[in-house]
């Protein structure tokens, strides 16, 4: 599998414990969105969990810069991403993962919460940049309104193409905006905000516990089996 060595560029802020963090390639690397990297920061010891991580390339391919997000925790992997200087290098092994644009149909709902966020937002630009015929309904699941990450670019996407609907609830308090529900994603909200989802393929991304939920969640709605689109998110 290809590795990529990367240099340290940009550090930006989406929620008060999640950043993205952008390199410059030395070479173009090659991706599809939605895809995933292994970010190696032991390169003599690549089976090392605690410093090599697998993330999410939370930017749209064709770009000069890759970029990977994540949410802060008491790690020896956070704690050298969050030390990084710039201009300083890592390497990065990928790309990886299937769960990919659907191009024969451009149907498509997204159920995800917290940081699951990032292979949607991958998609979502890449759908902007290349003004391609996508009808998306995201429904985007966190604790409270503030862990809402990449909020500013997924309002103006939304605002730029009627056809990409974006519906956020929180879950332990009721929101202070009203464009945000109180809750969990369940069934009453998913035939509420999409009630063609039948016609939709359906991705789901975020843990283990919330990808089986909703997959289940999907399966007792009917949905078809082979427009269920999953990627669990482990080790964040």
């Amino acid at each position: 599998m290809p590795e990529w060595r990367v240099k340290f560029i940009e550090r930006i802020p989406r929620t008060p414990d999640i950043e993205s963090f952008r390199f410059e390639p030395e070479e173009k690397i090659i991706y599809a969105a939605g895809q995933f990297v292994q970010v190696l920061f032991d390169e003599t010891n690549k089976n090392n969990r605690e410093l090599n991580k697998y993330l999410s390339l939370s930017c749209a391919p064709g770009k000069t810069h890759v970029e990977i997000t994540k949410r802060r925790s008491n790690s020896a992997f956070c704690d050298r991403l969050w030390s990084m200087e710039k201009g300083k290098t890592v390497l990065l092994k990928g790309p990886m993962g299937h769960c990919l644009l659907n191009e024969t149909n451009w149907k498509i709902a997204f159920l995800t919460g917290g940081i699951g966020i990032t292979p949607v937002v991958s998609m979502l630009e890449f759908i902007m940049d290349n003004k391609l015929p996508a009808d998306v309904w995201l429904l985007y699941s966190n604790r409270t309104e503030k862990d809402i990450a990449f909020r500013n670019e997924l309002d103006a996407w939304s605002r730029l193409n009627h056809h990409i609907k974006v519906a956020y609830t929180v879950v332990d308090c009721p929101p202070k905006n009203t464009a945000c529900f109180s809750g969990i994603i369940n069934e009453n909200f998913i035939l509420q905000k999409v009630p063609d989802y039948l016609e939709r393929i359906i991705y789901i991304f975020g843990p283990p516990g919330m990808v089986t939920s909703m997959k289940n969640l999907c399966s007792g709605i009917k949905c078809h089996p082979e427009k269920i689109k999953i990627e669990n998110f482990t080790g964040y």
